[in-house]
C-alpha cells in the first residue's frame, strides 16, 4: 500500500526545478501558474538565490508547484495506485491538489496568499523556531513549554521544533534539554504558533470562495494524525494549522497503522523520506528528486500497490 507525501518549507534548493522544466510541457505548466498568481516561479526554481527562495512568500508557492510537477509527470493524473496523501505544513496544500481536494491554480492562489500572509504576520514579531534533536520526547516538551515557547512541529525521530521569542530560544539553546541540542532555523517567524494567528481570517476567506472536492486518496491529517475524507474539513484544517503545531510523528504513525508499505516523496524531496526512515523503518522510501527518477518511481509504486487498496 504506498502513500504520497509532500515536503515543507526547508526542502527547497536553489535550481530545484531546472531539470523538471526541459520538458515543455511543465514549462508551460509552470509560466501558466506563475502568471495566475503574479509570481515568477520559473526565475524561483531555477536562477534565484538560498535567500531569495527562503523569503516565505517565495518558498511557499515555489514548494506546490515543485510538488504538483513532479506529481503530474509521474502519475499522468491516475492516481489510482495511491492510497493515502499526506504533507508536511505546506506540503498539505500540494497533497490536497495532487488528490483533487482543489485545482492546481486554486491550490497556488491560496499557498501564494498563505506565504504572503504568513509573512505579514512574522514581519517584526522578533519570533524564530529551533530544532530541538535528540533527547526524549516528555523531557524536551517540558524544557520547551518551561521556556514559554511552542513545541510547533513533532517530525518524529528524535526531532521537534520550538517555536517563539528569540530571545527564549536562545535561552534554550544554552540551556538545551537533557541530551539534546538544539540548532537554529534559518525561518523569519513562529510558525504554527499564535504569531499567526493573524493570517488566518484572510486564509478561511479566501478558502471559503474555493470550490473543493473530496480527496481521490484518503488525506492524512498535519492537526492529529487523523484520516480525512471531506474536501472541505480538509480545506478547514490547512487554514487552522497556519497557528497550530505540525504533528508529522502522528501522521508517521497512521501510516503504518493503516498497512502503508512505501512512501513516495514529491520534488523537492529527501526531508520526509528521512523522517520515515529514521521513525517508521519497516515502510520503504523513495525520494523523487528529478526526472532521472522517474522510471525508478513507477517501479516503486507497482511494487507497493500490488495487493493495495485505495
Amino acid at each position: 500500500m504506498l502513500a504520497l507525501l509532500a515536503p515543507g518549507q526547508g526542502s527547497q534548493t536553489p535550481g530545484f526545478l531546472s531539470p523538471w522544466l526541459e520538458d515543455p510541457k511543465a514549462a508551460q505548466l509552470i509560466s501558466t501558474w506563475s502568471d495566475a498568481i503574479g509570481l515568477d516561479l520559473v526565475r524561483l526554481g531555477t536562477t534565484a538565490s538560498a535567500d531569495e527562495i527562503r523569503d516565505t512568500a517565495n518558498a511557499q508557492p515555489l514548494l506546490v508547484a515543485g510538488g504538483l510537477i513532479g506529481a503530474t509527470r509521474l502519475f499522468q493524473q491516475d492516481l489510482s495506485a495511491i492510497s493515502y496523501v499526506a504533507g508536511h505544513s505546506v506540503g498539505e496544500i500540494t497533497a490536497a491538489a495532487i488528490t483533487g481536494v482543489l485545482d492546481q491554480v486554486s491550490a497556488l492562489k491560496l499557498v501564494r496568499a498563505r506565504g504572503e500572509q504568513m509573512a505579514i504576520a512574522a514581519n517584526g514579531s522578533d519570533s524564530g523556531m529551533s530544532a530541538v534533536l535528540g533527547g526524549e520526547r516528555e523531557v524536551v516538551i517540558a524544557a520547551i513549554n518551561a521556556a514559554g515557547l511552542t513545541a510547533a512541529n513533532e517530525n518524529g525521530g528524535g526531532q521537534i521544533v520550538a517555536a517563539g521569542s528569540l530571545t527564549a530560544l536562545a535561552a534554550l539553546s544554552e540551556n538545551p534539554p537533557e541530551g539534546s541540542r538544539v540548532r537554529a532555523l534559518a525561518v523569519s517567524g513562529a510558525f504554527h504558533t499564535s504569531t499567526m494567528s493573524p493570517a488566518i481570517l484572510h486564509l478561511a476567506t479566501l478558502a471559503a470562495s474555493l470550490t473543493e472536492s473530496d480527496p481521490m486518496a484518503l488525506f492524512i491529517s498535519n492537526k492529529d494524525g487523523a484520516v480525512i475524507e471531506s474536501g472541505r474539513e480538509i480545506l478547514d484544517r490547512i487554514v487552522g494549522q497556519i497557528a497550530a503545531p505540525v504533528r508529522w510523528d502522528l501522521c508517521m504513525e497512521t501510516m503504518a497503522k493503516c498497512g502503508v508499505t512505501g512512501v513516495i516523496e514529491v520534488p523537492p524531496a529527501g526531508t520526509l523520506t528521512g523522517l520515515v526512515k529514521r521513525a517508521q523503518g519497516e515502510i520503504e522510501t523513495f525520494a523523487l528528486k528529478g526526472p532521472e527518477d522517474l522510471a525508478a518511481a513507477a517501479e516503486f509504486i507497482a511494487k507497493h500497490y500490488e495487493g493495495g487498496t485505495n
